[in-house]
């Protein structure tokens, strides 16, 4: 039977040298060598007969011979392998079928039913009680990226570990006794690496907040655009009101001169030798009314439609901040539309420098207006003036 284990060894050796796919990184002889070792290391403290220790030593050799053909069930290949070996070697069928069943116990959550299959399973898994278990588990994880195109970020992987740790028990008291402590120790170490991950990953995300305030904090316009925007739109309403309050004070002055004018004069032309009075009074009338038309104009509102649709908003062609555009519609309609206008920085700040553009239109539009009326005013003052000391000065010639 030694003879058979030697010979086996060097079938295995060779066979998955020159079969088994580089990509298997973890699967390999290195792996297979380790499991025949921890298998011999039970068997040799434990009371199996020989042939019993002779068959758990070759079921090790073969148990992942099936992954030249594939991952995936690669179990039964193995026991084909291993069967075709030992019919050449004149094994028994008893012999075959037993190393066959141990080999089949390899198989992720089998339940053993004797020793020997605990035996080679507690073998299969001890690397889970090795010193260098995270470099054994990073081959895994780079066999399965290879391999099953499976890749698992580090967080996860780490996880997963644990998880199988945890829920992991040796089928031997013997292996119990042997490597469990071990065990507890890399699963304590994996914890650890993931508390550490966990940190890492909060102080990251907890930098990438801070980063993006502060990119959004660059981004907001500073204190001195803000005051800009305040102080123009505050000066241009003051103007607005100054303006208002000049046509006012003209409308008033103007209105008064009519109704002056009116009570007191026109009733005096009557009197045939008032008759020079007439056409001085016409003028006088004509650049008062003149100047209260300018006055009325310089002060009446001009309102728009006062509605927008869903696509203005979209193509930022509305400017809510002017009374104008919104007041014919409703108020779920409005709100809807300053909420998209606040998202949008661009949208808010462009509506604001329209209101300011608009508002310098208006102010433009009511100060010339202004100053024309008060060139007609002062005009008009002047040549009534002036008519009134003509005709006075005709009619007294016109006497002597």
């Amino acid at each position: 039977m030694e003879t058979l284990i030697k010979q086996a060894e060097d079938f295995v050796t060779h066979f998955l040298n020159d079969n088994l796919d580089s990509k298997f990184v973890y699967h390999n002889l290195a792996h297979t060598q380790r499991v025949v070792s921890k298998v011999e290391e039970l068997t040799t403290e434990s009371n199996l007969s020989d042939t019993e220790k002779h068959q758990l030593i070759i079921a090790a050799w073969f148990h992942d011979t099936g992954f030249t053909k594939t991952v995936k069930g690669h179990e039964a290949i193995s026991v084909k392998i291993a069967t075709d070996f030992l019919k050449s070697h004149d094994v028994s069928k008893e012999g075959i079928d037993a190393i066959s069943k141990i080999i089949m116990a390899t198989q992720m959550g089998y339940e053993p039913k004797n020793r020997l299959e605990g035996l080679i399973k507690d073998a299969d898994s001890a690397h889970i009680s090795s010193k260098n278990y995270s470099d054994y588990a990073s081959l895994l994880r780079k066999e399965w990226e290879l391999t099953l195109d499976k890749k698992v970020t580090k967080q996860d992987w780490i996880k997963e570990n644990i998880k199988f740790l945890t829920n992991h028990s040796f089928y031997s008291a013997l292996a119990t006794s042997k490597w469990e402590n071990r065990k507890g120790k890399n699963l304590a170490n994996l914890i650890q690496s993931q508390n550490k991950i966990k940190e890492d990953t909060d102080k990251l995300n907890h930098k990438k907040a801070e980063l993006k305030f502060k990119q959004e904090k660059l981004e907001l316009p500073d204190r001195g655009i803000e005051t800009m925007f305040r102080v123009a739109l505050k000066n241009h309403i003051t103007l607005s009101d100054i303006a208002d309050t000049k046509a006012n004070i003209l409308l008033s002055v103007n209105a008064i001169i009519i109704s002056v004018a009116l009570s007191n004069l026109l009733p005096k032309l009557d009197n045939p030798s008032n008759a020079y009075l007439i056409y001085p009074t016409l003028i006088f009338l004509t650049f008062t009314v003149i100047c209260i038309v300018l006055s009325v104009l310089a002060t009446r509102p001009n309102v728009t439609k006062g509605e927008f649709t869903k696509e203005d908003v979209a193509n930022k062609k509305v400017n809510l901040l002017f009374f104008g555009n919104f007041h014919q519609m409703s108020l779920s309609e409005f709100e809807w539309a300053m909420q998209e206008m606040m998202k949008d920085k661009e949208y808010l700040y462009g509506s604001l420098t329209k209101d300011l553009y608009f508002l310098g239109l208006v102010l433009n539009r009511k100060y010339n207006l202004l100053r024309i009326t008060y060139s007609v005013f002062m005009v008009g003052i002047v040549v009534s003036v002036i008519s009134f000391g003509v005709s006075f000065y005709m009619s007294e010639s016109a006497i002597l």
